[in-house]
């Protein structure tokens, strides 16, 4: 690796690069170093940066702030390779300091031995105890070449950087990797690392006559300090933490100026483009851009056109469901969504257009909007469809209901919740596996997600929907983001569903659908102002869809829906036809239903109604065994014994009619 050549800043304030340009975090890393500070570097420690007209190597560039603020050794420690020497010289420099090493031990005051007040002290017994130590130096062997193992390397760094005789600086990398957190071998191994790091002492010298270290630098380098023990760095106020994070807009501005060639489209790109990629790769890595240019050449996707570049290199599919869908089948979205959604027509209506609108690509909003393709708030009595219509979009979208997933929100009531949705933090328990939802979207991006029952959401929680439904992206305790931007978002809500039974009850069927809206949209909005989160209602105001009460005409529909689900379970396990005799089904459900109290549990009052027809057609079945390709007609008699429920019957009739 080429030696990394610096020059120091015109004011005095350290490091910069040849042309000017080096990362924050490597200019703050050598004010540390000359105002005495111990540095650990935490997280992108893998990626390039840029120097010199080119990318450069996290290693090459710490070398070269390392070097240029006066170390005449640089070495570096990491699990795999032991101790290396990044830049050229610096192993035969670091030989020649070993071969020199003094046999007297460091911190001895120059003596052969300690002073030991019962030893005579004669000149024949410190003659003799001198030629018997170099007797035992001669006959030792040496390791051929630097140690490797880290017990050795940090017992060789210690002596070192305990000395001002020479200028050294050492980096140990991912030292939390080889010293797990919690073992006892561990917390001594950090406390000799440590140790290292608090003896140094300032050099003497250096080689070239260049401003040496404050102090000779022992530095950690690793991706997430938070795998380090506390006591490792917040104890010692001579050691500082920086955190190194992805590329800023100047140096993404950097890259993409040199690989301009290596885009897609790159002759007829103007400044403008460039500008317009700057802001777009907002958190991408110096990896992910040289990457971002390969994949404009590999999915056909123009310099030109930034969103469908990053849409295709973020999700990383082959096929874009959005581009599969049929125009005819979304232009008629509502009537499709209407055969499984009975009596919601607003709501129908409403969905549809967003899915329309989603599908042709028109919104409010310039190049790098990553905003979910939809975002509603569900919101009505409790049992009238809001789940089934989320579900029915995820079958008419992507062609498969598997991309409906559900978050029941009354599961993230507490604050610490919201680590469930994004991961822990790194240094706690569990953050490696990400969050629940977070990796949801990051497997399966194309997803309609439904989070149930918002309002009993923690507010902290509420606040990771704010970040979504702004920047369409959302990042895990890993530092791994998830992008939002293929995704239909679903809040719904039965807020102001418990004054409804009221309503009913003054209205009864004639409250039109207007008084529902006015009366929900107000809870709604009231809800979010007593937890202190307007905001979040002003970002989903244009989504709110509020859901009518089942009318009288819509109540037979749903019963006949749920009576052939009823048919076909018994159809596919016993092949017999069960025949619902809607005569008698149809008024009495009807009667069942004009209840104001069972209005207010909506279809799921019907189905409660309904499972007494089902346990008549179980115990006939039990106690009959009808024969394959039989027909069993079932009906409820009303009026028999005066029983307001209703007695159901269950009759066979042989052969199918």
């Amino acid at each position: 690796m080429s030696t990394v050549d610096f020059a120091k800043g015109d004011d005095g304030s350290g490091p910069v690069a040849a042309d000017g340009m080096m990362p924050l975090w490597a200019v703050s890393l050598g004010w540390e170093l000359r105002r005495g500070r111990q540095v650990i570097l935490g997280g992108q420690i893998r990626d390039r940066w840029w120097f010199e007209d080119r990318p450069a190597s996290f290693r090459e560039l710490v070398a070269g702030v390392l070097e240029v603020r006066g170390a005449d050794v640089v070495g570096w420690w990491d699990p795999v390779a032991g101790l290396t020497f990044p830049l050229p010289g610096h192993a035969e420099r670091f030989a020649r300091l070993e071969a020199n090493r003094p046999s007297a031990a460091p911190g001895s005051g120059g003596r052969d031995t300690p002073a030991d007040d019962r030893q005579p002290d004669n000149p024949r017994a410190r003659r003799g105890a001198a030629r018997e130590r170099d007797r035992s130096n001669l006959l030792s062997p040496r390791p051929a070449g630097p140690p490797r193992a880290f017990d050795d390397v940090v017992a060789t760094v210690h002596r070192l950087s305990a000395s001002p005789d020479a200028a050294t600086a050492f980096v140990f990398q991912d030292v939390d990797h080889h010293l797990p957190p919690g073992q006892p071998e561990s917390n001594s191994g950090y406390l000799r690392l440590r140790t290292a790091m608090t003896d140094a002492v300032t050099p003497r010298s250096t080689l070239a006559g260049r401003p040496p270290h404050a102090r000779n630098a022992v530095l950690c380098a690793v991706g997430d300090v938070g795998r380090l023990p506390g006591w490792f760095h917040l104890e010692d106020p001579r050691v500082a933490i920086l955190h190194i994070g992805p590329p800023d807009p100047s140096e993404r501005r950097l890259w993409l100026t040199w690989l301009r060639g290596d885009f897609n489209g790159a002759p007829e790109a103007t400044r403008h483009d460039i500008e317009t990629l700057v802001g777009a790769t907002d958190g991408m890595s110096g990896w992910d851009i040289e990457a971002l240019a390969r994949t404009s050449w590999l999915r056909d996707a123009p310099l030109q056109k930034p969103d469908k570049l990053l849409e295709l290199h973020r999700l990383n599919v082959s096929v874009d469901p959005w581009t599969q869908l049929d125009r005819e089948t979304v232009a008629r979205a509502g009537d499709v969504l209407a055969v499984r959604v009975v009596g919601q027509s607003k709501a129908v209506d409403a969905v549809a257009t967003v899915l329309q609108a989603a599908f042709v690509g028109i919104d409010f909003g310039g190049s790098g909007t990553a905003r979910p393709r939809g975002a509603f708030f569900f919101v009505g009595p409790t049992g009238v469809g809001k789940t089934e219509l989320a579900k029915a979009v995820a079958a008419l979208m992507f062609g498969d209901q598997s991309a409906y997933a559900r978050f029941d929100m009354s599961e993230y009531q507490q604050e610490h919740a919201a680590e469930r949705l994004a991961g822990a933090p790194p240094g706690y328990i569990g953050h490696e596996q990400g969050g629940e939802l977070t990796r949801r979207v990051q497997e399966r991006p194309f997803s309609v997600l439904l989070f149930d029952e918002i309002e009993k959401a923690h507010p902290r929680v509420l606040d990771k929907f704010l970040q979504i439904l702004e920047d369409g992206r959302l990042t895990d305790g890993r530092g791994q983001t998830a992008y939002f931007s293929q995704c239909l978002i679903i809040f719904t809500s039965n807020t102001g569903a418990e004054a409804v039974q009221g309503l009913l009850s003054d209205g009864g069927e004639e409250v039109p659908y207007a008084a529902l809206e006015a009366h929900f949209t107000q809870a709604v909005e009231e809800k979010f102002r007593a937890i202190g989160r307007p905001e979040i209602y002003g970002r989903l105001k244009p989504g709110v869809v509020v859901f009518d009460m089942l009318r009288r005409e819509h109540i037979v529909n749903i019963a006949d829906r749920l009576l052939g689900q009823l048919t076909e379970s018994v159809r596919e396990r016993h092949q017999v036809e069960v025949v619902p005799d809607t005569d008698t089904l149809h008024p009495w459900i009807t009667e069942r239903m004009s209840d104001p109290e069972h209005q207010a549990y909506g279809g799921r009052q019907i189905r409660n109604e309904l499972e007494r027809l089902r346990a008549a057609v179980v115990g006939h079945f039990l106690a009959h065994r009808p024969a394959p390709g039989s027909r069993v007609r079932v009906g409820i008699d009303a009026d028999a014994d005066s029983d307001s429920y209703g007695t159901p019957w269950v009759r066979t009739e042989e052969g199918r009619g």
